[in-house]
C-alpha cells in the first residue's frame, strides 16, 4: 500500500520565512534595467576623503590587519571611538572593555539583540523601521512590538515642519511585563525624524522606571539638520543600561568598509561580544585603522558635510513639492518621505514599480518597513545623498508627473 506522499518541509525556518529578498535588491536592479536615477538605496555616488582612503591602503602595504585584528577591534580605532565620544558628547568609556567594534551597524545590532533577548521577549520599535531590525529580533525569538511614528506627533512644530513624531504615550502603552528592551533609531530612517531632548529624556524615565534595556542605532548622529543629535546614554540612569550603536559609513561615506562600534558598560559589551565572535568573529582589519584616523577629523569636515546634505536635502525637497509630492522634511539622515495622495496614487508599492518607466528614477516604497503595511502605503522614500548634478537631473525627471 503506497501512502500520500507528504509535502515537502520548508528549507527556511519559521522565523526568517516571511523575510524574502529585500525591496532594495528588487529596486537597483530595476534601477540598472531602466537606466534610472536610483534614489532608492542609501548609499552615496561618491568616495569619502582622500586622505582616509589612503590611510586604508597605506594599512594594506604596512601588513596591518591583513591578518586577524583582535577581537574587540584594533585599539587604535577603540580609542578613537572612546575619545569621540567624550569629545562630541562628553560621555566616557574605557576602549579596552566598553568598545566593540562590528562588521558594521548592522552586525552591531544582531549580535546585540542575539545576545540580550530571550525567546517570547518583547522588543518594542519605531515603525517605520529599517528592515534589518525585524528580521534580527525573529532571529533572536523576540517578539516584535511597534509603535508608530505619525506625520505631526510628537512635541512641537508644524505637521509639515514636525515631520514625522513620536506619541510618547503610546509608547508607554506598549511597554508590558514581558518588554526586554527599546530599539531606537535616531537620527531616524526612513522618516528623518530627530528625537528631542525632551523626549528622549520621557524614554530615559520609561526605561529606568521599568528596568529596561535600550539599544540605540545613531549611525546618522552627524547628519541632523534641525536640532543636534544627543545620545540616549548621556540620560540619567542610562549609561549602564544603554546600547549605542554607530559606523562609519554614513559619516566617511565608505558604506562598503562595514565598520561599525558599540559603546556600553563592560557587562552590556560583554554580552554583545559573546554573540558577535560566533557571527563574524572580526573584520575590516585595515579599514579599521583607516576608521581610527577618520574619526580624528577636523570639526570642519563634519560640519561641511551636514551643510553639503542640508542642502541637497533642500533641492530634493522642493523638486518633489514642485512635482506634487506632500513632503515631509527630514530633520536628519539622507532620505526624504513623500505621501503620494496629492498626485491621486495610495499604493506605494505600485507607484514606485512604475515609476522608473514613467521618468527615470527610482524610489523606495516605506510600507516595506512597517508591519502594520497600511499605515505606510501612501507613503514613498528618496535618498539625497548623491551629486548635486544627479539631483538635479532627477528633480527634472519628477517633473513630469505634475503635467
Amino acid at each position: 500500500m503506497t501512502g500520500r506522499a507528504s509535502a515537502p518541509r520548508p528549507l527556511l525556518n519559521r522565523r526568517l520565512a516571511q523575510f524574502g529578498t529585500t525591496i532594495f535588491a528588487e529596486m537597483s536592479a530595476l534601477a540598472v534595467r531602466t537606466g534610472s536615477i536610483n534614489l532608492g538605496q542609501g548609499f552615496p555616488d561618491t568616495d569619502g576623503p582622500e586622505e582616509i582612503r589612503e590611510a586604508a591602503v597605506r594599512a594594506l602595504r604596512d601588513g596591518r590587519g591583513n591578518q586577524y585584528p583582535p577581537g574587540p577591534g584594533v585599539p587604535e580605532l577603540r580609542a578613537a571611538v572612546a575619545a569621540h565620544q567624550q569629545g562630541r558628547y562628553g560621555l566616557t568609556y574605557d576602549p579596552d572593555t566598553e568598545v566593540l567594534v562590528t562588521a558594521g551597524a548592522t552586525e552591531a545590532i544582531a549580535a546585540a539583540l542575539l545576545a540580550l533577548v530571550e525567546p517570547g521577549d518583547e522588543v518594542i520599535a519605531l515603525e517605520p523601521y529599517y528592515d534589518s531590525y525585524a528580521a534580527c529580533i525573529a532571529m533572536a525569538g523576540g517578539v516584535r512590538v511597534p509603535v508608530t511614528l505619525r506625520p505631526g506627533a510628537g512635541t512641537g512644530g508644524e505637521a509639515a515642519e514636525r515631520g514625522f513624531g513620536l506619541d510618547l504615550d503610546e509608547l508607554r502603552d506598549a511597554v508590558t511585563d514581558r518588554t526586554r528592551l527599546i530599539l531606537l533609531n535616531t537620527p531616524h530612517n526612513p522618516t528623518g525624524t530627530v528625537l528631542t531632548p525632551a523626549e528622549l529624556g520621557t524614554i530615559a524615565e520609561l526605561a529606568v522606571e521599568r528596568d529596561l534595556l535600550v539599544i540605540t542605532d545613531e549611525v546618522y548622529e552627524h547628519l541632523a539638520f534641525d536640532g543636534e543629535h544627543v545620545p540616549l546614554a548621556s540620560f540619567p540612569g542610562m549609561r549602564e543600561r544603554t546600547v549605542t550603536i554607530s559606523s562609519a559609513g554614513k559619516t566617511f561615506s565608505f558604506t562598503g568598509w562595514k565598520v561599525g562600534w558599540v559603546t556600553a558598560s563592560p557587562e552590556l559589551v560583554s554580552a554583545v561580544r559573546s554573540a558577535k565572535q560566533f557571527l563574524t568573529y572580526v573584520s575590516a582589519g585595515p579599514f579599521q585603522y583607516a576608521v581610527a584616523e577618520a574619526l580624528a577629523l577636523p570639526q570642519e569636515y563634519f560640519d561641511t558635510l551636514r551643510d553639503d546634505l542640508r542642502a541637497k536635502r533642500d533641492l530634493l525637497s522642493a523638486g518633489l513639492a514642485a512635482a506634487g509630492f506632500r513632503v515631509h522634511r527630514p530633520a536628519g539622515t539622507y532620505f526624504v518621505t513623500t505621501d503620494i495622495r496629492p498626485l491621486g496614487e495610495d499604493d506605494g508599492f505600485a507607484f514606485c514599480r512604475a515609476l522608473p518607466e514613467r521618468c527615470g528614477v527610482v524610489a523606495i516604497p516605506n510600507a516595506v518597513f512597517y508591519d502594520h503595511r497600511e499605515q505606510g502605503a501612501p507613503y514613498v522614500r528618496f535618498a539625497f545623498c548623491k551629486r548635486t548634478e544627479v539631483l538635479e537631473d532627477a528633480v527634472t525627471r519628477l517633473k513630469s508627473l505634475a503635467s
